[in-house]
């Protein structure tokens, strides 16, 4: 097949979540290979991206050579970044290394990435998964061990952190750890403990969130912002101390909402005049009924905020810079 003539991130993205059910996946691999080379993405530093996926179609297709070339082509394309996608290809490229019988390499090709696990969420999946392809799950434990002691360690206190928003990466390290010795058939030892409790005040927080009326999606821009905390200081704890925190809380509830299956989702443009005139002179705009009732009477306006935009979109925050560079990475 062929794709449009260029390929923007979110089409990448759909494309992931189409490609194997496909009647010629393996002709979605080379065209993305092809669109990687020929310049034809939006994003150019969506390179590796479509490399990789190319490599992850031709895997499941059990075209282990081809997937090693495209995986190959996407490692170079990240180049020096040390981010997570460009972790996750180094792992995807031991991954396809180990199935095609060569253990050395893979894990020569995994080693360097040891650090990722203590810096991002999801290093510990992806280094575990290549290391349990290569029948190399004991090895993964030993590492996952070693980074749950050196995350420990460098956190500096030796409290137990009292959440898994606390924990931070830790949570992730604890969760695969755990998991993984108990496929192992390994006895419970300090840090499974560890966290199976952190899960259990996950549970339960999560839990206490889904029972509680769901928070509004009141949208401040910056200027009227600084109007609503200069006018009424007492919202800065559930809207953000400052504009960055503001945006930040909506853009993780609006993806809580949709992985808890919500959609068609909208940000809803706010105002200090507003706010306060809904309320009355009896009411209380920090009051939480206060405020979901002004967030439905704004739902029934015009001028909502559709969310999410696509990556290379402009920001729903109207800051002028694109969805990717902008309100997206705050969600993590």
């Amino acid at each position: 097949m062929a794709f449009k003539t260029e390929l923007t991130s979110e089409d990448l993205s759909d494309i992931r979540q189409s490609a194997l059910g496909a009647a010629d996946p393996l002709g979605i691999a080379a065209d993305l290979a092809d669109a990687a080379e020929a310049g034809r993405l939006a994003d150019k530093d969506d390179a590796g991206y479509a490399l990789a996926l190319a490599a992850e179609i031709a895997e499941s297709r059990n075209k282990l050579d081809a997937a090693l070339r495209y995986v190959e082509r996407s490692v170079e394309a990240y180049g020096e970044r040390d981010d997570s996608q460009a972790g996750g290809a180094q792992a995807l490229r031991a991954r396809i290394l180990f199935r095609l019988g060569r253990t050395d390499d893979a894990l020569a090709a995994l080693e360097p990435l040891r650090p990722l696990l203590t810096r991002h969420t999801d290093a510990p999946a992806y280094i575990t998964a290549a290391l349990a392809a290569g029948g190399q799950a004991r090895v993964a434990q030993q590492w996952l061990t070693e980074a749950v002691e050196q995350a420990l360690a460098d956190s500096g206190n030796t409290a137990e952190p009292s959440s898994a928003e606390d924990a931070g990466v830790l949570f992730f390290l604890l969760q695969q750890r755990h998991r993984l010795r108990h496929a192992l058939g390994l006895q419970h030892d300090t840090h499974d403990n560890l966290a199976e409790r952190l899960e259990t005040r996950l549970t339960n927080a999560g839990a206490a969130t889904a029972a509680a009326a769901a928070p509004d999606l009141l949208f401040f821009r910056q200027p009227e912002f600084d109007r609503l905390l200069e006018k009424l200081p007492a919202l800065a704890e559930p809207f953000g101390a400052n504009w960055d925190e503001h945006r930040g809380i909506l853009e993780r509830e609006l993806v809580r909402l949709t992985t808890a299956g919500r959609s068609g989702l909208t940000l809803l443009p706010a105002t200090v005049v507003g706010l306060t005139g809904f309320a009355g002179a009896d009411g209380d705009p920090a009051d939480a009924k206060v405020r979901a009732g002004y967030a439905e009477q704004l739902a029934g306006r015009e001028g909502q905020i559709p969310w999410p935009p696509e990556r290379n979109g402009a920001c729903w925050c109207g800051s002028g810079l694109k969805y990717k560079k902008c309100c997206l990475p705050r969600s993590r």
